[in-house]
């Protein structure tokens, strides 16, 4: 029986299986600890609701959920705009051969680290971008456009209240800090504290849309706030801010350096 049940197999239904899973498996990672997720297990009652009338022969709920489902597909697109909008962007950017930190990049991330914990000190308000796999070419276009190797003095300039381009983003690729004063897109969600300004809420709303790395200093309290994927980790210190840039840049035989 289990032979015959082999045999019936072919090949194409073992990739096309496999590719199933890898598609599911990316989607959850996506919306994983993002308002997306309450909305898929909304639809999974939901859903669950309409076998349930069915069995139970629950006509009236039968027929209102029914109602529903024709709208269903409009309502995915609304309900889940950003996170579709961010997995276009990353499948169009997607690298298909692995990224290697170069030991000048590495340098980098320890210079933006100094440049961070400098400013938090001195509570001049600060908003980092690093660039992952997703291009930000649109944000840059909307910044000031610089050619300059990442350095701690360098930050430190551009973020100080004495400067033309202290408002805004400086976005960072690679070792070069290629934009300065960049505009980035507001967070919508109602879930963000209303404590944090709008600096925050454009760092968060940059993840929202893309796999880029966002650093955020307060010039209120001087405190460094994380973003990455939609979600925020405050009150980082040097060691966290470390591990946090190594665990988005830094491979692990690299890291064991």
């Amino acid at each position: 029986m289990i032979t015959k049940i082999f045999n019936m197999i072919r090949w194409q239904d073992v990739v096309d299986i496999l590719l199933v899973t890898v598609i599911l498996y990316r989607v959850l990672l996506i919306i994983k600890g993002t308002k997306a997720a309450q909305m898929l297990i909304g639809l999974g009652v939901l859903f669950l609701a309409f076998v349930m009338s069915k069995y139970l022969g629950l006509y009236t709920i039968d027929w209102l959920i029914q109602s529903l489902w024709a709208q269903i597909v409009l309502a995915i697109i609304i309900l889940f705009q950003p996170e579709i909008r961010r997995t276009l962007a990353q499948m169009g950017e997607a690298r298909f051969l692995p990224s290697f930190t170069t030991a000048e990049e590495l340098r980098s991330l320890e210079e933006i680290i100094k440049a961070s914990v400098a400013l938090a000190n001195r509570k001049i308000g600060a908003l980092i971008v690093i660039e992952k796999d997703t291009n930000l070419k649109d944000f840059i276009e909307m910044g000031t456009q610089l050619d300059a190797r990442v350095s701690r003095e360098l930050l430190l300039s551009i973020f100080h209240p004495t400067s033309p381009i202290h408002d805004g983003a400086v976005i960072i690729r690679g070792n070069r800090v290629v934009a300065a004063g960049c505009f980035l897109p507001l967070t919508l969600s109602a879930e963000i504290s209303k404590s944090f300004g709008t600096r925050h809420r454009a760092g968060i709303g940059l993840t929202e849309e893309t796999d880029a790395v966002v650093i955020i200093v307060s010039e209120e309290t001087g405190s460094i706030t994380t973003a990455t994927g939609g979600n925020l980790q405050k009150n980082v210190d040097t060691t966290n801010l470390r591990n946090f840039l190594t665990e988005n840049f830094v491979k692990p035989q690299e890291a064991k350096k």
